[in-house]
């Protein structure tokens, strides 16, 4: 658990798959950055896949070891950068199968989430 102005705060990074099923779960501390935390779970995506991911994982280094591994990153490049990296919407659109995960996991009563 990480300490901040709130309290105790924990936060949990999932990968799931194209069925929204989870490949991988962390957990990180409140107060540390999503896309340094990320970097391990990584190894489950192979050449070929998509990572849809939002803002907080959009870092060049990310991109950078998806297209070594053959896979590529499909995230939300943050509002102010410069150089925009390819982005499509419509791909992004399927990120919901992670929301949905992480609503089933807020629902079942052995993960407390608050």
């Amino acid at each position: 658990m990480g300490c901040s102005r709130g309290g105790l705060t924990t936060k949990i990074h999932a990968l799931v798959d194209a069925c929204g099923l989870p490949l991988a779960l962390k957990l990180t501390e409140g107060q540390a950055h999503d896309g340094r935390s990320a970097r391990d779970m990584l190894d489950e995506i192979g050449a070929g896949q998509i990572l849809l991911a939002d803002r907080a994982y959009d870092a060049d280094a990310l991109r950078r070891s998806l297209t070594e591994c053959g896979a590529w990153a499909n995230i939300k490049p943050m509002p102010r950068r410069r150089n925009t990296p390819a982005f499509s919407r419509f791909l992004y659109r399927y990120r919901n199968l992670l929301e949905r995960f992480f609503n089933k996991i807020k629902h079942f009563r052995a993960v407390a989430t608050r």
